[in-house]
């Protein structure tokens, strides 16, 4: 499946620990050692919501975040996940700079992020699921 950077950003920060550290391991086993252009900082975030009805736009809260840059084979990764996992997330840019420079390993970050995919369209649907039985039909007046 063919992803837009964004999405891949997004799927790599839904990733484990453990899964992103792995293939960022297997990235930088086949390259050269990659230049940190931003290491990983640990900060907030605002986070802005719409309202689905009126589409007004509001301030939900503050999230800790974390986020870093690299370039791996001449082009640039960038990462940024909830939480102050600065491992991760460094292996996180790793794995999307791998995937920008069509290495070898853009292949097992392209199945990293349909793993991830599966599992969070699984979650979502086990949740739905949950949730059915508290659903309201209204009836239509005639």
């Amino acid at each position: 499946m063919v992803r837009t950077r964004e999405e891949r950003a997004g799927l790599l920060a839904l990733a484990t620990r453990a899964e992103l550290v792995g293939l960022a391991d297997a990235c930088l086993a086949e390259s050269e050692p990659p230049r940190l252009l931003r290491g990983p900082e640990v900060g907030c975030v605002s986070t802005e919501v719409i309202e689905p009805i009126a589409g007004d736009r509001f301030l939900l809260g503050d999230v800790l975040a974390c986020r870093a840059e690299v370039e791996l084979g001449g082009s640039r990764g960038w990462a940024m996940r909830l939480g102050d996992d600065r491992t991760a997330v460094l292996a996180a840019a790793v794995c999307d700079a791998a995937a920008e420079s069509a290495t070898a390993s853009a292949g097992a970050v392209d199945a990293l992020c349909d793993r991830v995919a599966a599992r969070e369209a699984a979650a979502e649907t086990a949740e739905w699921a949950r949730l059915a039985p508290t659903v309201v039909e209204f009836e239509e007046l005639p």
